[in-house]
C-alpha cells in the first residue's frame, strides 16, 4: 500500500479542523465579542439591554451581533422594533467560559498554575 497516499487525505482533514479551528478562534478574538457571549449565558437579551451592560456604540453592537449570529453563535428574534438575541451554541459558550475562567486564575495569582498548565504568555 502506497504510504504517500493515505498520508495525503489524512493531511487534508487535518488542514480543514486547524483552518475551521483557526476560523472559529478569529471570531472569538475580539474582546466584545466575548462579552456579548458572556452577557448572554444566562438568557436572551435585546440590544438596549446588552449596550447597558456593554460599554460601546450601537452601531458597533450591531456590527459584532451580526457577525456572531451569522456564524451560528447566536440566535434572534423580533418583538415589535426589537431584536432578542441569545445563545445558539452552547459549546462556544462552554469554550470562552472555560478559557476566560482559567485566564482569571492566572491573572489573579491565586492557583498553583504550572507552566505547562498556563495559558497565557510568560510576562503576563
Amino acid at each position: 500500500m502506497n504510504h504517500k497516499a493515505s498520508a495525503a487525505p489524512e493531511a487534508d482533514v487535518q488542514d480543514a479542523v486547524f483552518d475551521s479551528v483557526a476560523e472559529l478562534f478569529s471570531m472569538l478574538s475580539t474582546p466584545i465579542r466575548l462579552k456579548i457571549i458572556s452577557a448572554l449565558c444566562h438568557g436572551e437579551k435585546n440590544v438596549s439591554q446588552l449596550l447597558q451592560e456593554i460599554h460601546t456604540t450601537q452601531p458597533n453592537m450591531s456590527q459584532h451581533l451580526s457577525t456572531l449570529y451569522r456564524a451560528g453563535v447566536l440566535g434572534r428574534r423580533r418583538d415589535g422594533t426589537q431584536i432578542h438575541y441569545r445563545l445558539e451554541s452552547e459549546r462556544v459558550a462552554s469554550l470562552c467560559r472555560a478559557v476566560c475562567t482559567q485566564v482569571a486564575i492566572e491573572m489573579a495569582g491565586t492557583g498553583d498554575v504550572t507552566s505547562a498548565e498556563r495559558l497565557l504568555p510568560r510576562g503576563r
